[in-house]
């Protein structure tokens, strides 16, 4: 399984030719090095919640028109999906196959953000080795302790390094594939990361330092 970053928390996930694209909101495709034309030969996209870094419905709109994918999401964004004509799979609670993964999908809470209303947001478990807990770190997550790989938020308004660190030591995962930085310029990304590469470097977790458009890793 090769997984793919596209800035901020815009991930494919690829295996035996199928394509499964996470999340292409506003942070990706901001400052025009990630365009939808990158991803015309998707299968499936998944949003996993209603907030802009995650979800845009005229990146959305300009990706199916490219592709003809598949959009799987959760009731949340479906109400908004319906407003525009936009298909959709409600999937948000279960296990799906999709091509060749098997996704569990369930209900996880968005870490508190300042005058914020929470949304529904829907965390995945990938073929049964990578966590994507999104913008989550509650305690139940625990449950996938050791896991292959963690998805890790590594930069949030709504979080701190020692909170996130804090729940991956918990977590203990074989790696972790960084995600949610899209808030900061590439000099300060990479300083965070030789941090994070430090202190998990500790526990023997491998951090994998991926940070520019189209970097991978294979599982």
């Amino acid at each position: 399984m090769k997984i793919s970053k596209y800035l901020h928390s815009c991930l494919v996930f690829e295996l035996d030719g199928y394509k499964l694209l996470f999340d292409p909101g506003k942070f990706s495709f901001a400052e025009g090095e990630v365009t939808a034309e990158m991803f015309e030969d998707v299968n499936a996209v998944v949003i996993t919640h209603i907030h802009p870094d995650h979800y845009d419905v005229d990146i959305l709109k300009q990706i199916l028109a490219l592709s003809g994918a598949v959009v799987i999401t959760n009731t949340q964004i479906g109400l908004d999906l319906d407003k525009v004509g936009i298909v959709y799979t409600i999937f948000e609670e279960g296990t799906a196959n999709f091509g060749p993964f098997i996704l569990k999908a369930f209900p996880v809470a968005h870490e508190p953000i300042m005058d914020n209303p929470l949304p529904q947001m829907t965390g995945f478990i990938i073929n049964d080795k990578v966590l994507h807990p999104v913008d989550s770190m509650e305690d139940k997550l625990l449950e996938h302790k050791g896991i292959e790989l963690l998805l890790m938020v590594t930069m949030a308004p709504f979080a701190n390094e020692p909170r996130i660190s804090g729940f991956a030591d918990r977590l203990q995962p074989k790696q972790i594939l960084p995600v949610h930085d899209g808030y900061a310029k590439e000099f300060f990304i990479k300083q965070r990361y030789a941090a994070y590469v430090k202190h998990f470097d500790k526990l023997n977790i491998k951090f994998h330092e991926v940070y520019k458009v189209g970097d991978s890793i294979t599982i």
